[in-house]
């Protein structure tokens, strides 16, 4: 991994916290549309059968460790995501009516977890994925914090080593730069998740609620939804069941802005912050160095 030194990381961090806070004012009230090239998931509740393909597949394509916190230690059976597992399914259960749900990063138009980075450690990058630059993040997590689908996970068990990583889908953009789809995609049995374009998933989703009206919900969670996703969803039972939040049509990262926009009237506060996540950053790599310096 590349070290940026002492005084870069001050420049950098000073030199983004007076960007971010004079950009703050203006981009308050815009509204942010997905990239023309964004990609992402379309999940149909109605499809899926538990199998956990897709968990495995997922885990083998990232090189994640096993999860054996569970009784015994013996198998890999993460109940939720983890700093060792990026994707997950789950069962809804209520009288007779059961349904699974897929839960990874949502891929956000406008995510709050990239709002709350100062650092610019999360960014949506090619094809609109979300991802993270270990090289940028001083482990504040609070993209923890800010997501409102609780997905970011961090490394707790590394937490006394230099760089713990934020852990979550990245949509296997190794896999995408090689012309694969993401490894959950291709190894469903019954194709509950597909990987495509947004604007094609979204014309897909709709096709099935029309030509199925009495089975689905009738909208597609992450069309508008915290102003908008790119993995999406279909089901037959109501969103906030399956442990997807209602969010209205604004992103948690436009509401920050406009208080943002209110409170930072000048740099002092932002650039003294951004100050003292540098100072972070140089106190670690001097650590890191004084260890490596030991061993």
């Amino acid at each position: 991994m590349v070290r940026i030194s002492r005084r870069t990381a001050i420049k950098s961090a000073l030199f983004g916290g007076a960007v971010a806070v004079g950009a703050t004012t203006a981009s308050a009230t815009e509204s942010v549309e997905p990239p023309a090239d964004a990609r992402g998931l379309l999940y149909d509740a109605t499809l899926c059968i538990g199998c956990k393909a897709c968990v495995t597949a997922c885990k083998d394509a990232n090189g994640l460790p096993a999860d054996t916190a569970g009784p015994h230690g013996l198998w890999d059976r993460p109940d939720d995501l983890n700093a060792k597992t990026k994707n997950i399914i789950k069962l809804y259960r209520s009288g007779d009516t059961t349904s699974f749900v897929k839960r990874q990063c949502m891929h956000c138009v406008d995510p709050a977890c990239v709002g709350a980075c100062m650092m610019g450690a999360l960014k949506k990058r090619e094809y609109g994925i979300v991802s993270w630059d270990g090289s940028k993040c001083v482990g504040c997590r609070y993209c923890q914090i800010a997501c409102p689908y609780n997905i970011p996970k961090f490394e707790w068990e590394m937490a006394g080593f230099y760089n713990p990583k934020i852990v979550k889908c990245e949509l296997c953009r190794h896999r995408l730069a090689e012309g694969r789809d993401p490894a959950c995609t291709e190894v469903c049995p019954r194709h509950a998740v597909i990987y495509g374009t947004r604007e094609e998933l979204l014309k897909e989703a709709h096709r099935r609620i029309a030509a199925n009206p009495t089975l689905y919900q009738p909208n597609v969670y992450g069309e508008h939804d915290g102003g908008g996703t790119q993995v999406l969803y279909l089901s037959h039972v109501p969103f906030d069941k399956l442990g997807l939040p209602a969010l209205g049509g604004e992103s948690a990262a436009a509401t920050t802005r406009k208080v943002q926009g209110t409170i930072y009237k000048g740099f002092v506060a932002p650039v003294a912050l951004y100050g003292v996540l540098a100072t972070i950053i140089s106190r670690n790599q001097r650590r890191a160095g004084e260890e490596g310096e030991r061993s």
